[in-house]
């Protein structure tokens, strides 16, 4: 549904990967992360001030919402001529975050099915590899791009089996610090604890936890920065469970999908730390300028 942009961002991470990133994968991933960050960064700028004129008409809402309590029809006239007034546009706000969630679903095909979207390797002749992988080489279906990968990587001799299907270029190294961006993390007991320890288990449980502090860092810096003038105490409460809510759908999700997905998490959250600095020094401290009147101003 998404290959629209899962094929441009798998060709994108290609040459990435070929140049810049000196063939390694994880390092492909983090120089991704940043120019898409850095491509919707004024996206961004425009959330944050949007998010600043929301907050700074907080306390009119609300008088509106006390005067027309009674009467939903005109609270909702009376809110729209208020926003029209300071040339608020309500939805705005969630435009970087709609562009940003198909991105990352596309990102999950690209880092899951690399033989399919970088290498546009057909999916036929990708299934016909995989089915001549030792069942015991095999993940699930769902990775079997990464299987073959993982597989091939290490039996290089077994290349001349498949007819030229896949070559010694396809073999990404997946391999970042040690870690297989291309494993998904996993709390296996038998692995993690077992008579025969495997290291790599531990390795991948690294992505997931960063994944976590970084989501929870960045959430509750993100919130004590931005601006709530007039916020009441529903929206004091949002802010509160946000800051618990995500760090906990990041871990979940962060055990059901590659590493390497893990890893734009980390870097994208880094980012934002940085962004929300950047935005602190530059757009905040210039409140005075044309751009962040006052109100009063915006609406004569």
């Amino acid at each position: 549904m998404l290959d629209f942009i899962s094929y441009p961002i798998g060709t994108f991470l290609r040459i990435l990967y070929n140049t810049f990133a000196f063939k390694n994968y994880g390092l492909s991933i983090i120089l991704l992360t940043v120019i898409i960050k850095t491509l919707v960064l004024p996206l961004t700028i425009k959330q944050y001030r949007s998010t600043a004129r929301m907050s700074e008409v907080q306390p009119q809402l609300q008088e509106l919402q006390k005067k027309y309590k009674n009467d939903p029809k005109k609270l909702n006239e009376e809110t729209m001529k208020l926003y029209q007034k300071y040339k608020i546009n309500p939805a705005s706000g969630c435009l970087p975050l709609l562009i940003q969630m198909p991105i990352l679903f596309s990102l999950y095909y690209v880092i899951s099915q690399p033989l399919k979207y970088m290498f546009k390797i057909p999916v036929d002749a990708i299934q016909q590899v995989f089915n001549m992988i030792p069942a015991g080489a095999a993940s699930s279906a769902n990775l079997r791009d990464l299987s073959i990968i993982s597989y091939f990587s290490q039996n290089t001799d077994k290349l001349g089996d498949i007819n030229g299907v896949i070559t010694q270029s396809h073999l990404l190294n997946m391999s970042f610090f040690g870690i297989n961006l291309g494993a998904i993390p996993s709390l296996d007991i038998d692995k993690l604890f077992g008579s025969s320890l495997d290291m790599q288990a531990w390795y991948l449980l690294i992505v997931p936890v960063l994944a976590i502090v970084t989501t929870f860092i960045s959430t509750k810096f993100s919130m004590n920065q931005t601006p709530q003038q007039g916020a009441n105490a529903s929206q004091a409460a949002m802010t509160n469970s946000m800051i618990i809510i995500s760090p906990i759908m990041t871990g979940f999700i962060s055990f059901t999908v590659p590493a390497g997905l893990g890893i734009y998490w980390i870097i994208s959250n880094i980012f934002q730390m940085a962004q929300q600095l950047f935005m602190n020094k530059y757009i905040i401290k210039k409140a005075s300028s044309k751009e962040n009147k006052p109100l009063s101003e915006l609406s004569s």
